[in-house]
């Protein structure tokens, strides 16, 4: 099957998990008033729709390299930015799901909100955003992640953790927040990253897995440890106000896209469950084995929600041993040139 033909796509199960070796913080109270910000610096130097502050303005993150979209890392062959999609022919200012080849699977916003949150099913349909080669206006329906950040964020130092990102204004239920952006990796050069690092360093590898309706699964390893965006100082929480779909638009490679799983009040803190369990089918056997197996140094989560279960999610599927078999059928990332 041509993994980069929409027509061919239909239903699909979602797994997003990360491999944590390092503590990233969240406060243990998120609300809070917003503080007006005078003379605010810009972390992403202008690359984001709006600017990104940083709070307090005496501390500075660590240094790495803002992109507010993915770049291929070492060893990956795959071009994110490569249009590989064919364009939608609608001469109207916004597509249609009747009418509009991208919209083959159904309207995927209603006024800016995604329109799947959470599943009672067991498969969720993919989500292709019209691209750059679409006859469409830019304003169409069917255009959202690609317009970027849609509300001010602020990068923050916590409490516990070192920094996370918050709201600095009201975010409605299922409105995009932003991308978790970085360097696309084949599945070698993951697990290498993984194994180089030390207890101490943090890790901001995400494995993506999405579960096709014939049994294929596509991976997508990313970091944005060394280029990234605003999305890796996102926390994880066991009761997140975030969840991750991968979105489609110009190529094969998903967005990966951050939604609001409700409504998030002005200066609360912004998290994601990094298992990709929260809102999502439930995890193959497999999967789950991975997140729980004993022989992994775990790290403490300190997120408070009442449901925490006391360490972050880990996978150690990227804990690569050399002549060991790989986990599933891999159709994406799964070798490095």
């Amino acid at each position: 099957m041509s993994l980069g033909r929409q027509s061919e796509w239909r239903e699909v199960g979602f797994v997003a998990m990360a491999t944590v070796a390092g503590p990233r913080p969240r406060l243990a109270e998120g609300r809070m008033e917003v503080i007006p910000r005078a003379r605010e610096r810009d972390l992403s130097r202008g690359l984001e729709s709006l600017p990104v502050s940083v709070w307090p303005p005496s501390e500075e993150p660590p240094a790495f390299q803002y992109s507010p979209e993915h770049v291929a890392g070492a060893g990956e062959d795959t071009d994110p930015s490569e249009i590989t999609f064919p364009g939608c022919n609608c001469l109207t200012a916004s597509c249609v799901a009747n009418t509009c080849s991208c919209l083959r699977h159904g309207e995927n916003y209603n006024n800016s909100c995604i329109k799947y949150i959470g599943s009672e099913v067991d498969y969720t349909r993919p989500i292709f955003e019209c691209n750059a080669m679409c006859r469409c206006g830019e304003f169409c329906q069917n255009r959202v992640i690609q317009r970027g950040l849609q509300f001010r964020l602020e990068v923050f130092k916590t409490v516990k953790k070192g920094w996370g990102l918050r709201t600095l204004e009201f975010i409605p239920k299922g409105r995009f927040v932003c991308e978790y952006a970085g360097e696309v990796l084949c599945f070698r050069e993951a697990c290498r990253r993984i194994q180089a690092q030390t207890p101490e360093d943090s890790n901001y590898i995400i494995a993506v897995r999405e579960h096709l309706y014939d049994g294929q699964i596509i991976e997508t390893f990313v970091d944005p440890m060394n280029t990234g965006n605003v999305g890796r100082f996102l926390n994880h929480s066991c009761e997140p106000n975030l969840f991750m779909v991968p979105v489609r638009i110009d190529s094969l490679v998903p967005k990966l896209a951050l939604f609001a799983a409700a409504a998030i009040s002005a200066g609360e803190e912004l998290s994601y469950d990094y298992s990709g369990r929260f809102l999502n089918v439930p995890l193959i056997k497999r999967e789950q084995e991975m997140l729980e197996e004993d022989d992994v140094m775990k790290k403490p989560c300190y997120c408070g929600a009442k449901s925490c279960v006391g360490f972050l999610p880990y996978d150690s599927s990227l804990c690569y041993i050399p002549g060991k078999q790989t986990f599933g059928k891999v159709s994406q990332g799964n070798s490095c040139a």
